[in-house]
């Protein structure tokens, strides 16, 4: 019985591998040279993440423009803050492919309602950059950070705090007096582009409210490199609420 099961495993695992493979080449445009597409979900859908396969297409709409007024789209550095890791496409590729296919890890939008219903890269979720600048005791801002992984702590006493802040004990590095971050979610936040000043505004706010930085990271790219290199975009519901978190 096991053999046959052994048997029946490899066959499966062996079909499903011809089946991707005769699906990745009949890609002319890839993702990378070892990657055809990845499969993310969105919304309770799977969506394949791929590049567009004409290859006389171009860009027509906003994200083909150069130049906007200085400020506010002004050039963003390449490290938006100490700690924080800048990433670019092949990275996303994989954080899809893992983090986030496994619930470790959210793709987090951080740009307004109104930028985000013109589209967004699959897997996001949409969480603007001024929930993260709101009051401490926010419905919204608490709601987005559990989300993200943190738990709010309570009444937190003194004599806590001091141990906690003795040479890291008891996870100190990712506790503060109202949230404790040791479960906290990789996230990667992205905006419009190099120009977009969103999401370095909501990953500065995050550290401010104690994230750890080595769970944040930075697609400085955005949507304007994300649809430059041919990449799927789909187009949020009418009914999705802005801060779609669950």
């Amino acid at each position: 019985m096991k053999h046959l099961l052994a048997k029946t495993t490899a066959a499966a695992v062996l079909s499903a591998a011809s089946l991707y493979t005769a699906s990745a080449m009949a890609l002319d445009v890839k993702l990378t040279d070892y990657l055809a597409y990845v499969e993310v979900e969105h919304q309770g859908e799977a969506v394949r993440v791929q590049r567009i396969q004409n290859q006389d297409n171009v860009l027509t709409d906003g994200f083909a423009k150069t130049s906007r007024k200085c400020p506010p789209f002004c050039i963003q550095p390449m490290q938006v803050a100490p700690g924080v890791e800048t990433v670019g496409e092949a990275e996303i590729f994989r954080f899809m492919d893992h983090e986030m296919n496994t619930g470790e890890g959210l793709l987090v939008d951080a740009r307004t309602p109104s930028w985000h219903s013109k589209g967004t890269i699959p897997g996001s979720v949409n969480i603007p950059f001024t929930v993260f600048e709101m009051g401490v005791d926010d419905p919204e801002l608490i709601e987005a950070l559990t989300a993200l992984g943190g738990e709010p702590r309570g009444e937190v006493g003194s004599v806590t705090r001091s141990l906690e802040s003795v040479m890291g004990m008891f996870g100190a590095g990712t506790k503060t007096d109202r949230w404790d971050f040791s479960d906290a979610k990789d996230v990667v936040f992205w905006c419009n582009g190099p120009w977009c000043g969103q999401s370095p505004r909501a990953i500065k706010a995050l550290i401010a409210h104690g994230y750890p930085k080595e769970k944040i990271h930075y697609y400085r790219g955005g949507m304007q490199m994300w649809k430059i290199l041919g990449l799927t975009v789909v187009t949020p519901e009418s009914s999705e609420k802005s801060v779609a978190m669950k």
